[in-house]
């Protein structure tokens, strides 16, 4: 068994230190977008495959047996390559996805589909956004220019951000409801913009601005053609060891 794990997340890093305990030749594959990756207990790469059919090229060249997508629920470009690649190669893919956030008592959200749907549910009215969506789609927010935008990145932008009024906290998660809650009061926001990427480490934004009574902009995860999904790493672990079996090994 050979496995190639799709990371950058949380889980990926828990089931990267399954698979060491476990013994299990793997190897760890980030997208090559955060300065300082955190380090893994496998061989990792860093960069893109060259679409789907580099990555195919890549699972035959490296004698990949299995491939488990624990990337980001927003990066839908790498998990469609990866769905392709395998179907290509006919090698088994599973997916690590950590559950949706679910709105409760409290709660002000209101879902859009994408970034230019999240643009269009701002107010017109200047406001203090809190744009917690990363650095890779900041640019439709320009058509907004009246509004005051708080950004949290993991690295220092390299560039001028594409917005004319912004400010950048950079920071790494999980972070803490305490921490969100001083952070929002003390940048005065009024508005959150999210992605509804789910999990732990970064739900407490969320938390922060149900006590404090803000509304919540969150953007639906993209989506994706059938794919296996699995809810931890144990049931990667099965299903790994299964599908092992399956294919005689």
């Amino acid at each position: 068994m050979r496995v190639l794990l799709l990371g950058g997340t949380t889980e990926a890093s828990l089931l990267a230190r399954a698979l060491a305990e476990a013994g299990i030749d793997a190897v760890f594959s980030y997208a090559g977008r955060t300065a300082a990756p955190v380090a893994q207990p496998v061989p990792v790469r860093c960069g893109g495959f060259g679409g789907a059919e580099g990555l195919a090229d890549y699972l035959v060249a490296e004698g990949i047996t299995h491939v488990v997508d624990a990337t980001h629920p927003f990066a839908a470009q790498i998990s469609r390559n990866a769905i392709a690649a395998c179907a290509a190669g006919v090698v088994p893919l599973a997916v690590l996805e950590r559950p949706q956030w679910q709105a409760g008592p409290g709660d002000d959200w209101r879902h859009v589909p994408d970034v230019q749907a999240a643009v269009q549910a701002l107010p017109d009215a200047p406001a203090r956004v809190f744009l917690a969506i990363g650095k890779q789609t900041l640019s439709p927010f320009a058509a907004r220019p009246q509004h005051h935008y708080l950004l949290r990145l993991v690295d220092a932008p390299d560039a001028p951000l594409p917005l004319p009024d912004a400010a950048a906290v950079i920071a790494r998660g999980p972070f803490a409801v305490e921490g969100d809650l001083a952070l929002l009061r003390d940048n005065r926001i009024t508005h959150i913009v999210a992605k509804n990427a789910g999990g732990s480490g970064a739900g407490a934004k969320l938390v922060a601005a149900r006590r404090l009574g803000l509304p919540v902009i969150l953007i639906d995860r993209p989506a994706l053609p059938p794919r296996l999904v699995l809810g931890s790493v144990p049931e990667v672990m099965r299903w790994l060891h299964h599908s092992d079996t399956e294919r005689g090994v």
